[in-house]
């Protein structure tokens, strides 16, 4: 892809999934931008075998832009990293196309794998701020990840996963609309659990009081029969 080409999709991407912008010169100005376009230069050194000057490349856009991508990340059409700081994109990442990343976000290994140990992240997905996907499996496309969530094991498509370690709360397969970039109203299943412990919990009070008024009417039964033999 020619440099011009590549900077109108990004203008397009960034416009598309960030409020902010009020004019196409401040794509330049983006993180993102920058990040992304660096890392396709050490991308084609790595797959070139230059290895130190890919990684040497890449080290320096880290430090400029505070999004570290491995050169030998394979990274798809339309990625948006939005605010950047924190972001982590380990070496066998592999990331489809449209997807979107937020702050303090990490594409890890778990350090036990060899070959192929980080996630291959679908079209269409959107990872929330702080989130950690750590392991060699897939998030399926069209997927949301919530902020904060400890992704450990494979999501199917069209999912919603909230907590840690992450859990698949919402499977409708509906598309999640490429504009649906709410990291807030998610399901909470932390919250749910415990308003189920709650409705159990009300319940047991009024069987157990239903108990104690049983027990006293037979005491109270039991008493008056009593003084009716004395009698």
């Amino acid at each position: 892809m020619g440099f011009i080409k590549f900077v109108k999709e990004e203008i397009k991407v960034i416009k598309e999934r960030d409020p902010a912008i009020k004019t196409s010169m401040e794509v330049f100005l983006y993180p993102s931008f920058k990040a992304v376009l660096r890392h396709r230069i050490a991308h084609k050194l790595y797959q070139r075998k230059h290895y130190f000057l890919a990684r040497w490349y890449a080290q320096r856009t880290a430090r400029k832009t505070g999004i570290e991508i491995h050169p030998g990340a394979t990274i798809g059409k339309g990625l948006f990293i939005d605010h950047g700081i924190g972001v982590v994109i380990g070496e066998t990442s592999v990331i489809g196309d449209n997807v979107t990343l937020y702050q303090g976000v990490t594409l890890g290994g778990t350090g036990k794998e060899k070959g192929k140990r980080h996630p291959t992240i679908g079209n269409n997905v959107m990872i929330s701020a702080g989130a950690k996907v750590l392991g060699s499996f897939t998030i399926g496309e069209n997927s949301k990840i919530g902020a904060g969530s400890v992704v450990l094991s494979e999501v199917p498509p069209n999912s919603t996963v909230v907590g840690v370690p992450g859990r698949v709360v919402k499977r409708d397969n509906v598309r999640i609309p490429r504009e649906d970039l709410d990291q807030i109203h998610l399901p909470d299943p932390v919250l749910n659990e415990l308003q189920g412990l709650k409705k159990e919990n009300a319940l047991l009070r009024e069987e157990l009081e239903e108990l104690k008024n049983k027990i006293n009417k037979l005491e109270h039964n039991s008493k008056e029969g009593d003084k009716v033999i004395e009698a």
